[in-house]
């Protein structure tokens, strides 16, 4: 794909992310987000992060994370599930890392910038006990925190959990068009974006909270399935 085609797709891509957003009366964030909502039961989700802006393809906040949840065949997970998993527990502030791998991932590049204490537990099998919860909760808190000021959007895509579904077309060409992995950098990181300090080449290389498809490349012609579904809403 030539630079220039792809700094005119996502140029395209951020007018449809204008619309959306005006459809859904601003971006959203987790920090004021509940489960009360009107949520769909299933779309794709869009993180921007403050700080963090498009120098190559426009003005504005860059996307920082593209997610979507409910591919598998038979898997019943709805997009408020999903977001809940990544904002953490209202009660305590805390959350379950093993079950986001946004926060996870957000997790080892504060411990790594020394933001919060580093913490040896931290990604380690997909269950802990009550002691090991009680000793990262203090560093999950500043996850939540740190992530419940990230602006989402998020479009109403329902249909059938598939490897094949809209969903995980869109996932897959909105990540290979973003992703800056391999490609002449457009809409670079800036120099103190805490993605630059996560242990994984993935996120520093691509410039987004995405290890999955960042090396992919992206049909075009998927632009305009998004558009369907933005104006839908």
């Amino acid at each position: 794909m030539k630079i220039n085609d792809r700094v005119e797709d996502i140029s395209r891509l951020y007018g449809i992310l204008d619309e959306l957003e005006g459809r859904l009366g601003g971006k959203q964030e987790l920090s004021v987000c509940n489960g009360r909502m009107k949520w769909p039961r299933q779309g794709v989700y869009l993180f921007f992060e403050k700080g963090e802006e498009r120098t190559g393809s426009g003005s504005g906040l860059r996307v920082v994370r593209v997610g979507t949840h409910a591919v598998s065949i038979g898997s019943k997970s709805k997009l408020w599930n999903r977001l809940k998993q990544h904002k953490g527990n209202t009660g305590n502030g805390g959350g379950n890392h093993r079950g986001s791998i946004f926060r996870l991932n957000i997790g080892m590049a504060l411990q790594k910038t020394g933001r919060i204490a580093s913490t040896c537990s931290w990604g380690k099998g997909l269950s802990c006990s009550s002691e090991v919860r009680g000793v990262e909760l203090g560093a999950e808190k500043i996850v939540s925190e740190y992530m419940g000021e990230m602006p989402f959007l998020y479009v109403c895509v329902e249909d059938e959990p598939s490897k094949n579904s809209d969903r995980a077309i869109l996932e897959k060409n909105l990540i290979g068009l973003l992703s800056n992995y391999e490609h002449s950098p457009i809409d670079p990181p800036n120099k103190t974006w805490l993605g630059s300090s996560c242990p994984k080449p993935e996120i520093r290389l691509s410039g987004l909270w995405n290890s999955n498809y960042v090396e992919s490349d992206y049909d075009p012609l998927f632009l305009d399935l998004l558009e369907r579904y933005v104006k839908a809403m």
